[in-house]
């Protein structure tokens, strides 16, 4: 089973409580903080907002943490993604309590609202920690040994509290977006203290968490302060950063979900960082490809990408659009085999536009490192305008109906990223609003969505959930 999610086109928080900022984590990132005092250790509740692909296995547990509290590998009290499934663990003396999801959560491009409460006072063992997602408090479980009645945990107590790694022997870092990170201490509170059904849609959406009561060691997390990121928003003690800068705050939150690209369709040897916006690839030599998470079937989209290094001298990355999620369909230069895309590919020192299989300009132009493209996609009318630094580069204007020499029609497109030459590697960093690189741009679109390095054209918009739902996608 799969949990509910903030579907592409939800636009059900507008008008209602907004989530400005989140966090982007990436390995060897997260936050911390010891208490000089203890709080509750039986009772507690944590709850985060999360997007990402928690699917990897590093140091000393499984998977990626989001919260853990503990100095000792055989004391501890965590929770964290696993290939999918959510796990929460408290060992004392190392005696394990595990309890594991069957419930899956693998979608990348979605944000789940996980919610842990922790009462060990209950006399029922199965209220003593329960589990909740999206709203819905989650029941069936691979492996579930619960907490003795009136066992201390470790949060709230005196030892390392940290936010996106293990605490005992850092590692198992979270790898994408947190948003709302509330940890109330001396209190076992329902998903509702959180967020609400929205009554038109029925999508889970966040609220406002003023006038909970946080407890001696609770703290919130808003990241809405760009130069302190570990800020407790209640007032508390600040957590420390580490390895986390001001280009780490994003705006791709619950309330407004931008696109990445996503890791599910990915060929091998591409390798996705920085919360799905950087791709990195390696030296293999054919099939190298990475798609966006978004497909959008109407309105004008604008969106950047940037290198950021390279092997060689001049990069032969291949950046367009594709109308398939087939990454066998697609060949070294985004030309299709099978489905239809459009291409910038700046080979060697000319550069070519391609059209489907159709090479329709050429001496576009090398690219090397921090060069930004620029795509203005227009659905509506079936163009794409390429921009180079933020000169116009080459457009095409038959990307709705296919090339002259098939005449399909198709109904979306992603963006679509791939490699074409053997032994080269280079990183290319996706901007669709919320970028992870330092960039001082500053333009938004007209609706004030996005950071980009040149100016917006005129009635194209960040690809992101508000301006899908208000301008069709």
């Amino acid at each position: 089973m799969t949990a509910q999610t903030i579907l592409p086109a939800n636009s059900a928080a507008s008008g209602g409580f907004e989530v400005a900022n989140s966090i982007r984590l990436n390995e060897n990132a997260y936050l911390h903080k010891t208490p000089s005092g203890s709080g509750n250790r039986k009772t507690w509740t944590a709850s985060v907002w999360v997007k990402g692909q928690p699917t990897t296995a590093t140091n000393n547990i499984a998977g990626q943490a989001v919260f853990s509290a503990g100095d000792s590998a055989t004391d501890r009290t965590h929770f964290y993604f696993t290939n999918g499934i959510f796990e929460f663990r408290t060992e004392i003396s190392n005696t394990q309590q595990i309890i594991t999801t069957n419930q899956l959560f693998t979608d990348s491009s979605a944000w789940y609202h996980i919610v842990v409460a922790v009462d060990s006072t209950q006399s029922t063992d199965t209220n003593r920690v329960k589990i909740y997602a999206n709203g819905v408090q989650i029941t069936s479980f691979s492996a579930a040994a619960y907490l003795a009645e009136d066992a201390d945990t470790y949060v709230n107590h005196t030892v390392k509290q940290y936010v996106g790694s293990s605490s005992w022997s850092v590692g198992s870092y979270f790898n994408g977006y947190m948003a709302e990170f509330v940890l109330l201490d001396g209190t076992a509170a329902t998903p509702t203290s959180f967020g609400e059904f929205d009554e038109d849609s029925g999508i889970w959406k966040p609220i406002s968490v003023s006038g909970l009561t946080f407890g001696t060691n609770g703290f919130y997390l808003d990241f809405e302060a760009s130069g302190n990121l570990g800020n407790d928003a209640n007032g508390g003690t600040d957590l420390t950063e580490v390895n986390i800068a001001a280009t780490d705050q994003s705006t791709d939150t619950c309330t407004n979900n931008f696109c990445t690209l996503t890791p599910l369709t990915k060929l091998t040897d591409a390798t996705l960082s920085e919360g799905n916006l950087n791709v990195t690839y390696g030296t293999a030599s054919t099939r190298r490809a990475v798609f966006g998470s978004i497909v959008v079937t109407a309105g004008k989209w604008f969106c950047e990408t940037k290198v950021i290094a390279t092997s060689q001298t001049s990069v032969e990355m291949n950046l367009g659009i594709s109308n398939t999620y087939n990454p066998e369909a697609i060949g070294n230069a985004l030309v299709s085999n099978n489905g239809f895309t459009v291409s910038y590919f700046p080979a060697g020192s000319g550069g070519a536009l391609y059209i489907g299989t159709t090479n329709d300009e050429s001496s576009l132009g090398a690219l090397a490192v921090n060069d930004i493209i620029g795509m203005a996609i227009d659905m509506d009318n079936g163009t794409l305008q390429f921009y180079k630094n933020g000169s116009a580069l080459g457009s095409a204007n038959d990307i709705t109906t296919g090339d002259s020499d098939d005449g399909e029609l198709y109904p979306g497109f992603t963006i679509a990223n791939s490699c074409s030459s053997g032994g080269q590697t280079f990183t290319a960093s996706h901007n669709f609003g919320s970028p992870a690189y330092s960039e001082s741009g500053g333009n938004s679109d007209a609706d004030g969505f996005g950071n980009f390095s040149m100016s917006v054209p005129s009635g194209f918009f960040s690809i992101c959930t508000k301006n899908l739902a208000e301008y069709g996608g």
